[in-house]
């Protein structure tokens, strides 16, 4: 699957490039950017930072106070009735532009996991486990300003629709898991070390909106 996937994303980009001329523009940028996922899905927040110069991408991005339980949860986590606290998910990416509006990037992550029973208060007494992981991966991304043909300050205002595959390299946990009571289950459970993305997988779809600063000589 990991190879399919990047074999999609540089043919994509190996495409796009090739339909820009070689006069294509590429000014120097800096975007702040907030994730809509996070609040809308995960109660949480997230804020991005992007700085574009010539054909390099270099971004940072942080994640806050992220829960899923309920009807967010699957799988493992919904069998064991169990909720996810992340207080963070943190990282940079460095990358390319293929065109002006398209980039591709490397990205390693660190993710922060607090595992409790769904339905109780998320203290130290109540904690299952908490651990680390560790992720390296790939992210295609998409930048569109939709007023840029505007005189004024909306030409700024920047969509960004995403798609990322960030596999888990390690994690703080012995073997990737944890084996424990189950007050639920009434059980010994085993809890493994959750990827970060949807669904408990390592794919991650997102759109962040926010603003587009233009720092090219021209406009200067």
């Amino acid at each position: 699957m990991k190879n399919v996937l990047m074999f999609l994303l540089l043919f994509t980009a190996f495409y796009y490039s090739k339909a820009q001329t070689n006069t294509e523009a590429y000014p120097t940028r800096v975007n702040i950017l907030f994730g809509l996922n996070q609040p809308l899905l995960a109660e949480g927040f997230n804020i991005e930072g992007n700085l574009f110069y010539k054909r390099w991408v270099f971004d940072y991005s942080h994640g806050v106070s992220l829960d899923f339980s309920g009807d967010t949860v699957t799988g493992e986590l919904e069998d064991q009735n169990l909720a996810v606290h992340m207080p963070f998910t943190t990282g940079f990416g460095i990358g390319y532009q293929f065109t002006n509006w398209f980039n591709v990037r490397i990205e390693p992550k660190w993710h922060r996991f607090e595992i409790y029973p769904d339905g109780v208060s998320q203290n130290n007494s109540n904690l299952i486990v908490d651990y680390n992981t560790f992720t390296l991966g790939i992210g295609a991304y998409i930048n569109w300003l939709p007023f840029k043909n505007k005189d004024n300050f909306l030409k700024g205002i920047m969509v960004s629709p995403s798609v990322r595959f960030w596999p888990r390299i390690s994690s703080t946990l012995d073997n990737d898991e944890f084996v424990y009571e189950n007050s639920f289950t009434g059980n010994t459970e085993t809890h493994n070390a959750m990827d970060a993305g949807i669904a408990n997988s390592p794919f991650i779809f997102n759109i962040s909106v926010g603003y587009s600063f233009d720092f090219s000589t021209k406009n200067k």
